[in-house]
């Protein structure tokens, strides 16, 4: 099959189309894991992708994988992120690296055939399942499964809100298969989701390692009673007492970020039984997140979270108990990755600096298994999963050019152990 080098409009086009599927009002796009809604944006890469002479397979999670096979027999190069949201989320999150990976492997495609060079490695443009983590936890689901850090079974096992499990909803949607891939190598791009590089008047981000994380899944159990008729004395609140955690939270993140080393705590998912105002909510369940880029700074935060714990029971009168976790610790990327890309960006004229990942990204999982490069481009005003996100036209082409480049070298052979 020949192998046309699509233009820039032709990026911009299609990330104009494929923001139209789960569009909001708001301008962003809500697709939250095998929805109908996130179906559709899997069928609508599959159809480009397959309109391009790519094979599209699916994994034993829903891990979609567009294949196109240069030299039988050898790994595959993967790019790619994720076509899933937030609710009303905004429509460059992860979505902008799937279309940039596959704009990038069409470019070096239609290059690769016009020059007649047989590259090192085959290239493969990946959409990871559940990201987000916003339907179904945990987050980066897909490719924590498919690096063996989370057993397929208890992925396909755990439930949604409703009751429906992850098998179901792939089955549901039609994307549940069993394809496995050899991988050699991986990239991804993504907007920054921060400030720094538009801070620094920059054009890509090398990142350079991630920050650690510990996510944990609280229930406060209390007592159900009248809000009128119990008094204070006689009650197990356990709104308050999640209430408190949520305080404790952002106090342990003041008191231990320091000028080298920043935590970052947050609190959500709250679900609250029986949620009635005239009730005394005898449940509460939430999220909590510990994050920061040095892991002694992590650990005291964390272990000043768990002791506080302990007050908040006491004082409420409540019981906490600690349920699933996702943790990860900081970690740098590849050298070698680090350097492939700053050579890709001085030969491109990008400017370009190092920066660390605040946020979690399906690279966090793959760095762990291949040699992974790790790319950003600015986010306007570094607002992130929300409708009024925002990457400009000229950066995204930038990064499309920035990831081309990169994998056109790793192609090459310049990026495998």
């Amino acid at each position: 099959m020949a192998y046309e080098t699509p233009p820039d409009d032709a990026f911009l086009a299609d990330f104009r189309s494929l923001s139209t599927i789960g569009a909001t009002a708001g301008g962003g796009v809500d697709r939250q894991a095998a929805t109908p809604v996130d179906g559709q944006s899997r069928t609508w890469f599959r159809g480009l992708m397959e309109g391009h002479g790519f094979d599209v397979h699916y994994d034993e999670v829903g891990n979609q994988f567009a294949l196109l096979q240069l030299v039988p027999g050898a790994p595959y190069l993967v790019l790619g992120s994720h076509l899933d949201s937030q609710p009303l989320g905004g429509r460059f999150d992860g979505a902008y690296g799937v279309l940039a990976g596959a704009h990038a492997a069409l470019r070096l495609a239609g290059r690769l055939a016009a020059e007649g060079r047989t590259p090192a490695l085959n290239i493969a443009v990946a959409n990871w399942f559940n990201e987000e983590g916003c339907r179904f936890k945990p987050s980066m689901m897909g490719s924590s499964v498919f690096t063996g850090k989370l057993p397929a079974e208890q992925a396909l096992q755990t439930t949604d809100p409703h009751g429906v499990t992850v098998q179901q909803a792939l089955e549901d949607i039609g994307t549940h298969g069993d394809f496995t891939l050899d991988i050699a190598c991986y990239a991804e791009i993504h907007i920054e989701q921060g400030r720094s590089l538009e801070d620094a008047g920059l054009t890509i981000g090398l990142v350079e390692s991630t920050w650690g994380a510990n996510k944990y899944e609280f229930v406060v159990h209390g007592e159900q009673a009248h809000t009128g008729a119990t008094v204070i004395a006689d009650r197990h609140d356990a709104l308050l007492g999640a209430s408190s955690l949520v305080v404790a939270a952002r106090e342990i993140a003041e008191q231990h970020s320091t000028d080298d080393h920043m935590v970052i705590t947050s609190c959500g998912e709250f679900t609250v039984f029986p949620n009635s105002p005239v009730v005394v909510a005898s449940q509460v369940k939430l999220l909590v997140d510990v994050r920061s880029t040095d892991a002694d700074v992590l650990a005291a935060a964390d272990a000043e979270l768990h002791r506080r714990i302990a007050d908040i029971e006491q004082r409420a009168d409540v019981r906490i108990e600690r349920g699933a976790e996702h943790i990860w610790d900081a970690k740098a990327y590849d050298q070698a990755g680090m350097e492939l890309a700053a050579a890709s960006a001085d030969e491109l004229g990008l400017s370009h600096g190092t920066v660390r990942t605040l946020a979690g990204h399906d690279s966090t999982n793959l760095k762990d298994i291949v040699p992974t490069i790790m790319l950003f481009v600015p986010s306007v005003e570094g607002i992130s999963h929300n409708e009024r996100e925002l990457t400009s036209d000229e950066d995204m082409l930038d990064g499309v050019r920035m990831l081309t480049e990169v994998a056109g070298r790793v192609l090459a052979g310049e990026f495998v152990r």
